[in-house]
């Protein structure tokens, strides 16, 4: 669970909802910070996060240092159904500069309606959640996806009250005495990865300092 909660004096809403409905956009801004946080807890949480559930089987360690080809061909070959490569900007960057090395220029492909680097067909995507160590190092993620596929899904609490999206409520709270109102915002999630193979690390990749 994440929570948060916004304050808004009721002479905002009064007096300044024209063009826009301000108690709506500050709520949008909430939600959009408290969904930055989700992010960083799938990613990273101890309990739960995808860094601390891939099986020991399913993490790799790189041949010379920086994401090779040769080293995501063998974290794809891991499993099947491979959908996603999950990777912070300065690895993907690093990436690039191997298969420059190479002479090797990957197709990108078309994720929601925008062009998104690739390798083998399979979206690399940036994620600035994943750590970066003081050394240099950061890690590669592969998954696959969905119940049907035994993959890595997402867990969220249906039906909550006051539910505004999927597993996140806002709840109106009271009006003080200095005529500030109050809204509880809470976003409730996880994660599971239903059988080994869905989760591959590739670990302690070599960006740079």
């Amino acid at each position: 669970m994440v929570q948060t909660v916004l304050k808004v004096h009721t002479r905002v809403s009064d007096l300044y909802n024209g063009p826009l409905q301000q108690t709506e956009q500050q709520l949008r801004l909430t939600i959009a910070a408290l969904r930055e946080r989700q992010e960083h807890e799938l990613v990273n949480h101890p309990e739960f996060g995808l860094l601390h559930s891939a099986d020991l089987k399913q993490r790799l360690q790189p041949r010379h240092g920086p994401p090779t080809p040769d080293d995501l061909d063998e974290l794809l070959s891991r499993r099947r159904r491979t959908k996603l490569l999950l990777a912070h900007p300065r690895a993907i960057a690093a990436f690039h500069r191997e298969c420059s090395r190479r002479g090797l220029y990957p197709t990108p492909v078309i994720v929601d309606g925008s062009r998104a680097a690739a390798w083998r067909g399979v979206p690399l995507v940036p994620c600035d959640k994943i750590p970066i160590s003081a050394a240099g190092t950061t890690a590669i993620l592969a998954m696959r996806f969905g119940v049907d596929h035994q993959g890595v899904i997402g867990l969220r609490h249906a039906g909550l009250p006051d539910e505004v999206e999927p597993g996140l409520s806002v709840r109106r709270m009271t009006v003080d005495d200095r005529a500030v109102t109050r809204y509880l915002v809470t976003a409730y999630f996880s994660a599971a990865v239903l059988v080994p193979d869905a989760l591959g690390i590739l670990e302690d990749v070599q960006i740079g300092r």
